[in-house]
């Protein structure tokens, strides 16, 4: 029974995936990582999962987290400046997560946008419905010239019964980005079942950890938690590398 179950687990390895796109490890921002040396340990434990460089993309919601280019840059080279990144060069950048509300036209006029590279933004929206006027919002930047990512499609419940609607995102430019825990059930049975629908329909385009705590890296290191998925999502055409490989 023992040897039966051991040969059922997965070795884990995100070396498919290289640059995480799409996580909270910038100390002290937002609900994330809440110190350097957590940054830096989780970081050590990612790149042993596989990943290769990070983009650390800390909220911008003026609400709870009125992040700037300001905050976030401090906490970039505060962590870049940390002897183990520097002795194991490890390539860390920063972008932004932005919330995309009524605060969030303002920040687009002001065109100091903390951006993924060549022009990419990364979004989201509140999982408690959606937000108002969001094609106009989308239409808006494309029209700038900016190249809108939508984070996590799958954890939009308000999603799950309109799958038309995040169709309708592909249709209008936007690149989709997969949390790649949303595969395991770690967010939900529904969540799940959207994440691999969304997969099969080759809807998404970048894979991400959308990394915060220790209960995500404990997530990540778990063979029993992936071993239904994890073969199949390896094999999946994620653009990171094509895109962000630093």
């Amino acid at each position: 029974m023992f040897n039966f179950f051991k040969k059922s687990l997965v070795q884990v390895d995100f070396d498919f995936i290289g640059t995480d796109i799409h996580s909270h490890l910038l100390p002290g921002l937002d609900d994330g990582s809440p110190d350097v040396e957590s940054s830096v340990n989780y970081i050590s434990a990612l790149r042993n999962l596989g990943f290769s460089s990070f983009i650390c993309t800390p909220h911008i919601f003026m609400e709870l987290y009125p992040n700037n280019r300001q905050t976030i840059s401090a906490a970039l080279t505060q962590l870049q400046s940390h002897q183990f990144i520097k002795d194991n060069n490890i390539k860390i950048s920063a972008a932004a997560e932005y919330m995309v509300n009524m605060d969030f036209g303002p920040l687009v006029e002001q065109a100091d946008m903390m951006l993924l590279p060549n022009k990419h933004i990364l979004i989201e929206m509140s999982y408690l419905s959606e937000t108002p006027g969001i094609e106009d919002y989308v239409f808006e930047l494309n029209l700038q010239g900016y190249k809108p990512i939508l984070a996590h499609p799958e954890r939009y419940t308000f999603y799950h019964a309109k799958p038309e609607r995040i169709d309708r995102f592909k249709d209008m430019g936007c690149l989709l980005q997969l949390n790649l825990l949303s595969v395991t059930g770690y967010y939900g049975r529904d969540v799940k079942h959207t994440a691999l629908k969304l997969l099969k329909n080759n809807a998404y385009d970048l894979g991400a950890t959308d990394f915060h705590h220790q209960e995500h890296l404990n997530a990540f290191q778990s063979q029993r938690l992936w071993k239904d998925t994890y073969d199949h999502l390896s094999k999946y055409p994620f653009r990171n590398k094509e895109l962000f490989g630093l």
